[in-house]
């Protein structure tokens, strides 16, 4: 099986400036997710998407590929996975005659991982051959049921609830929800991009009790103190 990491790794991130190459441990949050791809016994090429030559560099510096800056038009704040998992491929087919089997995708927002975590993810979806993705999740603090959208009314709705009243019932009556938390993502190339699509249709959990992934400055503050509280 060729299995390969891609790592997004876009510039100007808005929320937390520059939140890609925030220092953590001494070193930018690039550096460890291209660590831990790198300390993969299954993964036998790592390479980093981005549209910035200066994280280009870096990412070089801690041993990925980076055989390719990402197009603009594709960096952007709404630009998507798919297109970017799309011009990888295609950069590779034409350049080096080159297509993998499995695409391990990791963030570099989740800038810890328990040992293994991610060959062991690698390991279960190899056996389970009839799927097409998967995908590492946590358990939710709330039931499905009792969110909500809001439009700009302010009225509000669940479409999984819109025919029953399980928002207004005690949680332990429900089940248990989960929501990616964006440690690690696989995709069987054949089944999802090659397919136009960045799932497909059979989705493997693979379920963690932490959830580290960055989306706020106060992400980054939270895994500081648990990093002080567990050097180990």
């Amino acid at each position: 099986m060729r299995i390969i990491s891609i790592i997004p790794a876009r510039s100007g991130s808005k929320r937390v400036k520059n939140k890609n190459i925030k220092k953590l441990m001494g070193l930018p949050l690039l550096a460890h997710t291209v660590i831990h791809s790198l300390n993969s016994k299954l993964i036998s090429r790592t390479i980093v998407s981005t549209d910035s030559k200066k994280y280009a560099n870096i990412a070089q510096n801690y041993g990925a590929e980076v055989p390719f800056l990402r197009p603009d038009n594709i960096s952007g704040d709404r630009s998507t996975d798919l297109e970017c998992f799309k011009h990888c491929l295609s950069f590779l087919k034409k350049n080096e005659n080159y297509v993998p089997d499995i695409i391990v995708h990791l963030r570099i927002t989740y800038p810890i991982r328990e040992k293994n975590i991610i060959d062991n993810c690698i390991k279960l979806f190899l056996k389970k051959k009839n799927y097409h993705s998967l995908r590492t999740i946590s358990k939710s603090e709330d039931p499905i049921e009792k969110m909500w959208y809001k439009k700009k009314d302010n009225s509000i709705f669940n479409p999984i609830t819109k025919n029953t009243q399980n928002h207004s019932v005690s949680d332990q009556s429900l089940p248990q929800s989960y929501h990616q938390n964006n440690c690690v993502d696989l995709l069987r190339v054949k089944n999802t991009i090659l397919k136009n699509k960045i799932a497909g249709t059979k989705i493997l959990g693979y379920e963690m009790q932490h959830n580290f992934d960055i989306d706020y400055p106060e992400d980054l503050k939270k895994i500081k103190q648990y990093l002080a509280k567990n050097k180990n």
